[in-house]
């Protein structure tokens, strides 16, 4: 049994529910056997047909029965699976989304695809058959074994010594099925995210000239895949053979001793007849268990990598110590003063104590990172070369990244838990390369708030200075954009993220390289628009482009990871330290490092 059930919501009244039915089935299956082998006896016997007729009665009503109890444990199973599904992928996609861009890059689009999608599928299959399969395996196997015994001792004990070797072969197998079905998901989650990066990148490919290349390393994702899945479908049949054989070998063996024993008259032949028919029905459970196994085994292993994703540790860690937002309770360490609710307003005191932030192998992405954000100051720069950590920090800002050790404080409460998803819900996040979904223009401007009306739409639109695009469009702002729809320009998508965070009202933006990719012209446009309509917000900007610099109330000069410095512009330039040296293009001891990213 896997103990991962008991993790599940409400998986233990369904477990006692589905027990009540399997134990019912196994008595409908013991009725079965005893009353067939009576009319059968009362025939032998040479009795009148009538006199067999209430026995064969007792057992189609006990037939009946059994596959009434059979079917309701089908239907329970599945309503759970698929309750359980359902909740499964939510969880996940809130977890995705809590997570960040930043994990999603590194997990691989493909991958996580495939798991809140198919993956997903394949859990509600392995719940639905195997939960059953085991408690049955359990019930109906104790009571007709005990009710082998009643009937015939020895029966009852070539049964029982049987029964350990059929479970031994069965976990030997099963071990092994699990590291071939372990191989094979590995290679389907990489089959997807192939596919899936293959078709975002199509385009590219062919420009470049590299789409048949490409469709060659497919190709050996695919064979590798089919290897996978022909090793697992191989010891499956394996276990298989070994389940039936031993089954059948020691229901043989039952048969030789009752047949002995019924000549020398050391059994009569109603029992006997009744043995006989329960000896297959005691080790069916177990034969189902191995066989719906093999069928779910992926099941199994995509839970155990959406687990891991989900963190369940972390969960119960949040569970035990999150904060109360909407009462305020909570440990003293997360409050301050009288314990309000944390209340997000944009003119917050955000302290970050000595942040550190590993990678699996152990090196720093963030080294003891300390500073602090007053309530006055609105907009903060992250500078710094290529790799030195600003985009890490801004995803650690945005509640994306965990840390390592250290603390991040918003007004005195830790960013975890409930603090953190109520941080999250009052800050708007514009990446690099805005997504632009395949809906129409109002409905990407919405994102953030779907319910806005069209004025609300049209307001955010002239802010940002989209208006002459949106007049230039046949359909207005029902026009679709995105993959389905209108191409759009990489300063026109950057404006439908402006507009969306304007339009949401969030207090908090973050702004990761928003201008990166932009001509100079296009860049300077959508600065003075920034600038304008994001004034009474607090905004986090995180770029290589200084120009920005004077513009803001605070700058975070990031080096490898390190906070080096921090202050204002004039601050920092008068300093002369590593940000004047960045800003200047000098470089420290004559290496040229910075060169590349001055004004």
């Amino acid at each position: 049994m896997d103990k991962a059930w008991f993790g599940l919501k409400g998986i233990r009244p369904v477990m006692l529910l589905l027990a009540a039915l399997s134990l019912a089935q196994g008595a409908a299956v013991i009725a079965q056997a005893i009353f067939l082998a009576k009319a059968v006896t009362i025939l032998f016997d040479k009795h009148p047909l009538v006199m067999a007729w209430p026995p064969l009665a007792l057992f189609f009503a006990a037939f009946a029965a059994r596959h009434t109890m059979i079917w309701l444990q089908r239907r329970t199973a599945g309503r759970f699976a698929e309750a359980s599904g359902a909740s499964l992928r939510e969880r996940l996609l809130a977890r995705l989304f809590e997570r960040g861009p930043v994990f999603a890059a590194k997990e691989g689009s493909g991958k996580l695809v495939t798991l809140a999608l198919d993956g997903v599928d394949r859990f509600r299959t392995y719940l639905e058959l195997s939960i059953p399969r085991m408690i049955d395996m359990m019930c109906v196997t104790i009571l007709v074994l005990v009710s082998v015994f009643t009937l015939d001792v020895i029966s009852g004990v070539i049964l029982t010594a049987t029964m350990p070797i059929l479970v031994g072969f069965f976990i030997l197998l099963g071990l092994a099925a699990r590291k071939q079905a372990d191989k094979q998901w590995r290679s389907y989650r990489l089959l997807s995210h192939h596919f899936t990066d293959s078709l975002r990148g199509l385009q590219t490919l062919r420009f470049l000239g590299r789409s048949r290349e490409h469709g060659e390393t497919v190709g050996k994702v695919s064979d590798q895949y089919r290897t996978a899945t022909m090793h697992t479908l191989r010891v499956a049949f394996l276990s298989s053979f070994a389940l039936d054989f031993f089954s059948m070998l020691s229901v043989a063996f039952v048969a030789v001793g009752l047949g002995l024993r019924l000549i020398s008259g050391s059994v009569g032949l109603e029992a006997a007849l009744a043995v006989l028919i329960l000896a297959p029905e005691y080790f069916m459970p177990v034969r189902q268990l191995g066989s719906d196994y093999h069928a779910s085994l992926d099941g199994k292993e995509a839970w155990g990598a959406m687990r891991s994703i989900l963190g369940t540790e972390d969960e119960a860690a949040q569970q035990t110590d999150s904060v109360d937002i909407l009462t305020g309770s909570g440990s003293t360490d997360n409050a301050k003063g009288d314990g309000n609710a944390l209340n997000i307003t944009g003119q917050d005191m955000i302290r970050l104590s000595d942040i550190c932030l590993l990678n699996e192998d152990g090196s720093a992405r963030l080294d003891h990172i300390s500073a602090s954000v007053e309530p006055h100051m609105n907009m903060i720069g992250i500078v710094g070369a290529s790799g030195a950590g600003k985009t890490t920090l801004l995803s650690l800002l945005g509640g994306f990244a965990e840390p390592t050790s250290g603390e991040l404080n918003v007004n005195g409460w830790a960013l975890a838990g409930d603090a953190k998803a109520e941080w999250q819900r009052h800050i708007a996040y514009i990446p690099q390369h805005p997504y632009l979904f395949s809906a129409s223009l109002a409905d990407n401007i919405r994102f953030y708030e779907p319910e806005a009306s069209n004025e609300q739409v049209e307001w955010a639109i002239d802010a940002v200075g989209l208006r002459e695009l949106v007049d230039g469009l046949p359909n207005g702002l029902d026009e679709p954009i995105g993959e389905a729809g209108r191409t759009l320009s990489g300063g026109q998508a950057q404006r439908i993220a402006l507009a969306r965070a304007l339009l949401s009202n969030r207090p908090v933006i973050l702004l990761d390289e928003p201008t990166a990719h932009l001509d100079i012209e296009t860049e300077w446009e959508l600065k003075q628009t920034i600038l304008s309509v994001l004034q009474h917000k607090r905004v986090f900007l995180a770029t290589h482009r200084l120009h920005w610099m004077p513009d803001m109330d605070c700058v975070w000069m990031m080096n490898q990871g390190r906070l080096e410095e921090a202050g204002s512009h004039k601050q920092l330039v008068a300093r002369k330290g590593g940000y004047y040296r960045l800003l200047t293009g000098m470089t420290e001891g004559g290496d040229g490092r910075y060169a590349s990213h001055g004004q």
